[in-house]
């Protein structure tokens, strides 16, 4: 079982019984942060995350009730694939939410990785230089620790916000990604661990080890979102 106590008091932990709920809250905290921002600064700037958990809760959000046309996404990492590939992080986002809300297509902001990891870096970076900090940020973990395409071993320029990667250790080796610095920026941060594959790595960054996903450090913390698989325990205290 993983001792979530380890845990420095900036990062939150908050358990549910399974992936579906973990969905749900995710959902819910997004709505909630997007209310505030549209209050407080008239805008919302989300960043968003690949994966299966992820998915879930943006299925979620297309009954919610709220403004669209003043939101604005942003992506934490891409594939250097086709820009209707399936596994692009936006075309899965595109087709679980973005397809069927109403946020203008000039809002949409997906990682031009088709150019090349190099090329699309760069474009990026001029994008999110403009636009920090962001409001929300939505980040998982790997079963190496590894967050957005931020990856154990791989060595990056901390004054960059947007990185291109080679060498990933998961196909397709080519990747663009937000850098730790860029992630960092902004004013909430969400990450989604969920299954038990996950429970090797969230014990080493308990304990910790020097992951990619220990290296995200935003100065208004991290609310850490489990379910009992990751963190090993068979019911909730």
């Amino acid at each position: 079982m993983v001792d979530l106590s380890l845990f420095d008091e900036r990062l939150r932990c908050h358990l549910y019984d399974d992936v579906a709920a973990v969905a749900r809250v995710t959902m819910e905290w997004i709505i909630r942060d997007a209310d505030a921002a549209l209050r407080k600064r008239g805008a919302f700037h989300l960043v968003l995350a690949g994966g299966s958990t992820p998915k879930l809760a943006y299925q979620l959000l297309v009954d919610a009730d709220t403004d669209w046309s003043r939101w604005h996404i942003y992506y934490g990492d891409e594939r250097c694939l086709p820009v209707d590939d399936p596994e692009r992080n936006s075309v899965m986002a595109q087709q679980a939410w973005l397809d069927h809300v109403a946020i203008p297509k000039e809002q949409i902001h997906p990682i031009p990785a088709e150019l090349g990891a190099e090329a699309g870096a760069m474009n990026y970076a001029h994008l999110i230089e403009q636009q920090l900090p962001f409001d929300t940020v939505l980040l998982g973990m790997g079963e190496d620790g590894h967050t957005a395409s931020l990856f154990p071993g791989h060595l990056h320029d901390e004054q960059e916000l947007v990185h291109e990667v080679h060498n990933a250790p998961k196909p397709p080796s080519d990747r663009v990604s937000l850098s730790r610095a860029a992630l960092s920026t902004t004013r909430s941060l969400l990450l989604l661990v969920t299954g038990s594959s996950k429970q090797v790595a969230l014990s080493r960054w308990a304990e910790g080890a020097s992951l990619p996903v220990a290296s995200i450090a935003p100065e208004c913390g991290i609310d850490l979102f489990l379910d009992k698989e990751a963190v090993g325990i068979v019911e909730l205290p």
